[in-house]
């Protein structure tokens, strides 16, 4: 892998380890290996989906999008602009109920929040 990094929510006991892989600068391999509860689990998988085959910039838009529908209150939710890069969640919109249930938004949050600190151990292109 070109990145790896690791991740654990000490509330629920949810531990996630991320290995990138990437073409030029596009996320080509992702790996999710872990254990945890059936919201984190689920989160990071649909994450992997959504972004292979994508950008650091892609990424880092997709992954505040996720930020902001799962902002507590929902306010930093911006809806579904789909001129906004990142903007369309897809599948990954099935999860913005979890904001009703605060102590599992970081659930929800880790594999997003593990993601980001793999990409911040690999160059910016």
């Amino acid at each position: 892998p070109d990145a790896v990094a690791e991740g654990v929510n000490p509330l629920c006991g949810d531990e996630i380890t991320i290995e990138l892989g990437f073409d030029g600068d596009r996320v080509s391999e992702v790996a999710v290996d872990g254990q945890g509860c059936s919201i984190s689990q689920s989160s990071a998988s649909m994450m992997t989906e959504a972004i292979k085959g994508k950008t650091r910039v892609e990424i880092e838009a997709l992954t505040q999008r996720f930020r902001d529908m799962m902002s507590l209150d929902g306010e930093a939710d911006i809806g579904l602009d789909p001129e906004r890069p990142g903007a369309v969640l897809g599948d990954l919109e099935a999860l913005q109920g979890v904001r009703k249930y605060p102590v599992r938004i970081k659930c929800a949050s880790l594999g997003w929040n593990v993601l980001m600190e793999a990409l911040d151990g690999t160059p910016r292109t």
